[in-house]
């Protein structure tokens, strides 16, 4: 597949999901992690030292956690328990889907993976349904495909590590299993 451009997924969301009609800002972006900042209540220095007077500053919006990877972000209200965090602002673009594989390496962003992720949420929602990601053609290739790029991590061991059901040995493990 051909990569594409962050401008062409942006627009073709738009077309998708439209634009919010009071800010005319769109509902559903693609960026870059690095490139995002908000004005954000702190209480320390970019050192780290702590201030007697927190004060609302420009900071990096997700370079703590997500470096160098593209994010699905969806316009929000911010909850009125959080305004404190955001005082400038009363809408937030928040993350909802990191485009990076099982290792944490980042991958280029797609819009059909996006619209896949937007239509999951719609429908988890009540808000739509997955009927047409059954009805293609090429549905079975398609599928596969799309689960690959979504869940390439996923084996029986992960699943029950992530449930809490597995056991994890570590490599420098040595038995104390006495031998008759």
């Amino acid at each position: 597949m051909q990569l594409e451009k962050v401008e062409d997924i942006n627009q073709r969301l738009i077309d998708w999901f439209s634009i919010d009609i009071v800010t005319g800002k769109p509902i559903w972006r693609v960026v870059y992690s690095e490139d995002q900042f908000e004005k954000r209540l702190t209480y320390y220095t970019d050192s780290g030292l702590a201030l007697v007077i927190p004060q609302v500053r420009e900071l990096p919006k997700y370079r703590q956690w997500i470096q160098n990877k593209y994010v699905l972000e969806r316009l929000t209200v911010i909850p009125e328990i959080n305004s404190d965090e955001l005082p400038s602002e009363k809408i937030s673009y928040e993350p909802i889907y990191v485009f990076e594989d099982k290792r944490g390496n980042s991958l280029p962003p797609r819009s059909d993976v996006s619209k896949f992720v937007i239509d999951t949420l719609y429908a988890a929602q009540g808000k739509g349904n997955l009927a047409k990601y059954v009805e293609e053609d090429n549905k079975e290739e398609r599928i596969r495909e799309m689960q690959d790029y979504l869940f390439s991590d996923e084996t029986a061991v992960s699943d029950a590590l992530s449930r809490q059901e597995g056991v994890v040995v570590p490599n420098n493990y040595k038995s104390t299993k006495l031998e008759n």
